[in-house]
């Protein structure tokens, strides 16, 4: 039973019971076949307190795509829904509904339109847009926020902290205190979102890359224990690592103690025909102690040694970092710029658990559903303006202006062309806030949405770790820097055609006069 149970944990039942309960109901009333429009968005960008997001970076898509091409339901998933019994000790799910997932129960009938992995993504706009059967779409509902939601919420970190090193290599280190094995997803967001490298083994091997890490402090605290001291453990350490030598240089005392002996250990190095990599710094002064390490390794003529930074970093200490490196440098009228290149950091618990914002409200709303052959679009009213969806089977334009630079995602109907004169655009959910835009200032339109889940498969080939990042990058360097800002960015402008913004409201209209 339990190898039974264990399987269900990552098969099709990876969902909620809610999702099974209600696709029951469908069948009961014979709505299960008729087919439903899904949207998956997200509502607001990361708030991490003192620093903020103004935009996200798509990721987990491709790991879904895999799962729904692997998941039906099976007879072991069957005979466990069959044992399931009501407060009244009744089988809570019937047989036919049962039989009909065993006939029909895989996303072989799904489609799925989605703005590609690692694309940057903004609040409000469909990243996904899902169609197929009501009841099967019902149960995706819940793997498919939870495949896409904490990959997202990773890469966007990441790319704050790519972003704030300025260029400088970022490792990720967050492994250890990741959300179990969400850290694996968590590592492969965090790859496609700007850290360079993680020391997550098997995620590194499976992205194509070399996994990265140095030593503990406790292999120092060994050969202390054993009366050998920090230096033979720097000894030993590059030994058997002597094209690899990393050292870890603040267990006793990094000034005093660790540098120094590094220094000694390097030049043994050196001198047997290898050269050493880098130190790093895991407590302390961190800006201070590297410009003091940076002085020491050039007076012994290692001015290539990278110094690598790490102790719960996150973007906004890592800025802090580099902003009194550059005012030190600048007051004594010094070049830093040698420094900064030899900067490496490494992020760990704050990027793997997202701290300051640990989860990203995406969900996964109906906007259309079959009636008649047609599609007749759906909303939900609230007095949360924000949590009204936008009806209806849709696309998404991202509109650029003069400079190259993307001025706003627009959300049209699915039939819809963009007109030939200004582009009228309405907030999504405040009314009487609308801008125009010339249509002359307009240089390129982009549809983002594109099949990626058709038949069962996978509509294109799985993308590559670097076919990933470009993406980032390439949106990245069309995105206005007052977005990208770390603290209090620029509002980026996802709006409604005249079109679509005059159903939703009718549809308000008409679900409120119920």
């Amino acid at each position: 039973m339990a190898e039974q149970t264990g399987r269900a944990r990552d098969g099709v039942l990876f969902t909620d019971q809610y999702q099974l309960t209600m696709a029951q109901l469908y069948y009961e009333r014979g709505l299960h076949e008729r087919q439903a429009q899904f949207d998956f968005f997200f509502r607001r960008y990361p708030n991490y307190g003192r620093h903020q997001a103004g935009y996200a970076v798509f990721a987990g898509l491709d790991p879904l795509l895999e799962w729904m091409e692997d998941v039906r339901f099976t007879d072991a998933d069957l005979e466990l829904l069959s044992s399931q019994t009501n407060e009244a000790g009744q089988k809570r799910f019937g047989d036919e509904f049962l039989n009909w997932l065993r006939e029909s129960g895989a996303f072989d009938r799904v489609v799925i339109r989605a703005v590609p992995e690692g694309r940057v993504v903004h609040a409000n706009a469909p990243i996904a847009v899902v169609q197929g059967p009501l009841a099967i779409v019902q149960i995706l509902e819940t793997s498919l926020l939870n495949h896409l939601n904490y990959p997202t919420l990773i890469a966007t970190k990441a790319s704050r902290i790519h972003e704030s090193a300025g260029g400088s290599p970022a490792l990720e280190f967050g492994m250890r205190r990741g959300p179990a094995s969400g850290a694996n997803p968590g590592g492969r967001a965090a790859l496609i979102g700007g850290a360079d490298f993680t020391s997550n083994v098997g995620i590194s091997h499976e992205m194509g890359l070399d996994p990265k890490g140095t030593h503990a402090h406790s292999m120092v605290q060994v050969f202390m224990a054993l009366g050998q001291g920090e230096l033979e453990a720097f000894r030993a350490y590059a030994e058997v690592y002597p094209d690899d030598c990393i050292l870890l240089v603040d267990t006793i005392d990094t000034l005093e103690s660790g540098i120094p002996n590094a220094i000694k250990v390097f030049a043994e190095l050196r001198a047997a025909g290898h050269e050493p990599v880098g130190i790093r710094l895991d407590s302390g002064d961190l800006a201070y102690l590297s410009i003091e390490a940076a002085e020491m390794l050039d007076a012994a003529g290692f001015e290539d040694v990278q110094i690598v930074l790490s102790g719960n970093l996150d973007e906004l200490e890592i800025w802090q970092i580099r902003a009194q490196i550059l005012d030190e440098f600048a007051r004594a009228g010094r070049d830093p710029s040698r420094l900064m290149e030899r900067l490496v950091y490494g992020v760990g618990t704050r990027l793997i658990t997202s701290q300051g914002h640990e989860a990203l409200d995406g969900v996964f709303k109906l906007v259309a559903i079959e009636k008649d052959g047609d599609w007749t679009p759906a909303i939900k009213v609230s007095d949360t303006p924000e949590k009204v969806p936008i009806p209806g089977d849709k696309k998404i334009w991202r509109l650029y202006d003069a400079r190259g630079r993307a001025t706003a995602d627009l959300i049209a109907m699915a039939d819809e062309e963009l007109t030939k004169g200004d582009i009228l655009l309405h907030h999504p959910h405040r009314m009487g806030i609308s801008r125009v835009i010339p249509r002359d200032e307009i240089t390129e339109v982009e549809d983002l949405l594109v099949e990626v889940f058709a038949g069962g498969k996978r509509s294109t080939p799985s993308p590559d770790l670097e076919e990933m990042r470009s993406r980032r990058i390439a949106d990245l360097d069309r995105l206005d820097v007052g977005v990208r800002r770390l603290v209090n960015p620029h509002i980026y402008h996802v709006s409604l055609t005249e079109r679509i913004k005059s159903l939703q409201l009718e549809l308000i209209d008409e679900a409120r006069g119920e």
